[in-house]
């Protein structure tokens, strides 16, 4: 059938879903948004948490937002600006001492600590870099597909995927290959062991191996979520990262702006109780209020558990498609806090405001602090040490907090997603946040007296806030048998589902979690080829 005076409805106005409705409505189809909550964004928003404060809410900060999303979604226009940080990370470190990432201030820091660490700094991001460059060459691709039926003509559409993705790949020198093999198996301690001698810049960049990712980060595969975050960049400069004026809310609401603009109606407060099917094939979905939205095709932009296990008959799904849904792994043993402040904290050894409180401020002096956090955390329900990154957007975006006032967005870990014993974070969750304050205040005395208020996010409050499942920020966890072709199952990988005209099109899909929108777009464009009665497997 062909797209034009066709219909799509969207499960989840988050921004995937917001890109997936802004692209069909382009090609003509009538969109229709529903979002359960009171507003569009998912997890991308900005919020009102305390008389004349605001900040984003749960994601916090810009990077992997894909550059041909923004530009043909004309976000800009639409009102959204992001400004680089001044330096990218500030470690506070044992003995008022710290290290300083980016800014041009990189290598003179490390040297610091080790002259052997800092000529070598060059050579590992060149390396890197290589690999992050497949990596972003290949997000905006549809995964080759493993096909569950049909005949030879699926079959050799497959090989042909497959072969397009060696072509890109055979583009890597024999170094690069190495290198790429090494990020997808290894740890990201064993691979940063492997470059550096010295904790300070081993911690900073391990940090980017453990966020969102329950896990020590001598776990096998945490080596690709390290590059999984630094494939990104902010105004054409590759690995860089932002803060968003006016919070990240403030990219969902451009991009709600240019989805009306495409003409795409947005419904808030419609909470899905049931995808509707007849025939094998979605029809559209109803509301818990009991209305009715009827379309010819349906995608979901929910966590692919909250689809199948809650949205679909059982019964409409193949067993073992049931079974992998049932064991997809999902927990990043997050817990996400906004503060109120009356003063900007002051960090032993720099105890003056500067440039260093521009960036993400990381409270993980070395790999072994974080594998012990790991490990309490999985013993005990949470790390009696925890993780804390720590941003002040306020210091750019004076939008925020009031004159002379701050907000700061605490991304703590590490938290059991379940706790032990049968406890439950309604319990917890104060005696956590004093703990995650408790922690800051240890290296910048006097931070405790100026938390004027919090906003507290467990990984219940994620999950019933926001649909996170276990409090996961990237909708299922970063591991080699839930990527690519086998995210979320192997044979699903290209955004379809078992039913027909039920589409994916969220972060539990290729490529997976952070604010890319890539999901969204890959999506719209494998709907649109089946609805033109054709399949483009490929960008």
């Amino acid at each position: 059938m062909a797209a034009k005076n066709r219909s799509a409805l969207l499960i989840g106005g988050g921004h995937n879903g917001l890109v997936c409705a802004f692209y069909l409505a382009r090609a003509g189809l009538r969109v229709t948004v529903l979002e359960r909550r009171e507003v569009v964004g998912g997890a991308a928003v900005t919020e009102t948490f305390h008389p004349g404060f605001r900040n984003s809410t749960a994601s916090y900060t810009v990077s992997l937002l894909n550059p041909k999303i923004i530009a043909e979604m004309d976000l800009a226009r639409h009102g959204l600006r992001i400004l680089e940080r001044k330096v990218a990370n500030f470690l506070p470190l044992p003995g008022g001492e710290s290290l300083v990432v980016g800014g041009g201030r990189t290598q003179a820091e490390v040297a610091r600590f080790s002259a052997r660490d800092a000529a070598r700094l060059d050579a590992y991001e060149g390396r890197l870099q290589a690999i992050a460059g497949l990596v972003r060459d290949l997000v905006l691709t549809t995964p080759v597909n493993m096909p569950v039926a049909g005949g030879p003509l699926e079959t050799v559409r497959a090989w042909l995927d497959a072969a397009s993705v060696g072509r890109r790949m055979s583009r890597l020198d024999l170094t690069a290959r190495r290198d790429l093999l090494a990020l997808f198996s290894q740890s990201a301690g064993d691979w940063l062991d492997g470059w550096f001698e010295s904790d300070p810049i081993k911690a900073a960049l391990g940090f980017d191996g453990v966020v969102g990712n329950y896990a020590s980060p001598y776990t096998p595969g945490s080596a690709y979520v390290l590059l999984h975050h630094v494939f990104g960049g902010v105004n054409g400069k590759a690995g860089t990262w932002g803060h968003a004026v006016g919070g990240m809310g403030a990219i969902t609401q451009a991009m709600a702006e240019a989805c009306r603009e495409a003409g795409v109606e947005i419904r808030t407060d419609c909470e899905i109780a049931e995808v509707l099917t007849a025939k094998g094939r979605a029809t559209g979905a109803r509301t818990h209020r009991g209305e009715t939205f009827t379309a010819d095709v349906v995608a979901s932009n929910l966590h692919p558990k909250l689809l199948f296990e809650s949205l679909l008959d059982p019964a409409l799904l193949p067993a073992d498609f049931r079974e992998r849904i049932w064991r997809y792994r999902s927990g990043s043993g997050t817990f996400r806090m906004n503060l109120a402040l009356s003063a900007l904290p002051r960090f032993i050894g720099q105890p003056e405001p500067g440039d260093h409180l521009t960036g993400g401020i990381i409270i993980a002096p070395s790999l072994a602090y974080m594998e012990t956090a790991f490990a309490d955390a999985r013993r005990l329900g949470w790390s009696r040490e925890p993780i804390v990154e720590m941003l002040i957007p306020s210091i750019v975006d004076d939008s925020l907090a009031p004159p002379g006032a701050h907000v700061a967005s605490l991304f703590c870990q590490h938290v059991a997603p379940r706790l032990p014993d049968g406890r439950s974070w309604d319990d917890c969750r104060e005696e956590v946040a004093d703990l995650m304050i408790d922690t800051v205040e240890t290296w910048a005395p006097g931070f405790k007296a100026s938390v004027l208020a919090r906003q507290i996010h467990s990984p219940l409050d994620l999950e019933r806030k926001f649909g996170l499942v276990g409090g996961d920020i990237m909708h299922g966890a970063l591991a080699l048998d839930q990527m690519f072709s086998a995210r979320p199952v192997l044979g699903y990988g290209d955004y379809r589902t078992p039913i027909a005209g039920l589409y994916q099109c969220g972060a539990g899909t290729h490529p997976g979690g952070g604010v890319t929108g890539a999901p969204g777009h890959n999506a719209a464009r494998e709907i649109l080829a089946d609805l033109k009665g054709r399949r483009r497997p490929l960008a």
